[in-house]
């Protein structure tokens, strides 16, 4: 059994967190731009792009089935269908803030995550 199994899907979390970060950075760099629409990513995709790699053990077979299947969609998403400004941009530095704040708490989440695996393999290591 591979000891950093569990750490793969930590590191593909902070990975999508990681481009939340950037794509809501985008959104609110170009915030005056003319024309620009704002991007999304959809944390569902992201979660099922963690769990792809995820290898399940099932101890008894009556336990539930751990599944890897994963939806090809499209990340990041640029939003069309909303208009908020005289200029055709449609960020709102409002919700862009939100996220961002949001999806600081997820990256921190993870880490603190990441940490006690790390943790967890030092204490079997030194067998205290």
């Amino acid at each position: 059994m591979n000891v950093f199994q569990s750490i793969k899907p930590l590191e593909q979390a902070l990975n999508a967190s990681m481009m939340q970060q950037r794509t809501i950075t985008s959104n609110i760099s170009n915030v005056d731009t003319p024309n620009y629409k704002r991007l999304t990513v959809s944390f569902q995709d992201n979660l099922q792009e963690a769990a792809k790699n995820f290898q399940s053990y099932k101890s008894n077979p009556k336990h539930v089935p751990f599944n890897n299947e994963m939806n090809t969609n499209q990340v990041v998403k640029t939003d069309k269908n909303t208009l908020n400004n005289s200029n055709g941009n449609n960020v709102d530095m409002d919700v862009e803030m939100a996220d961002l704040a949001k999806n600081q708490l997820w990256y921190n989440a993870m880490i603190e995550k990441t940490n006690s695996q790390f943790r967890d393999l030092q204490t079997a290591i030194r067998g205290s």
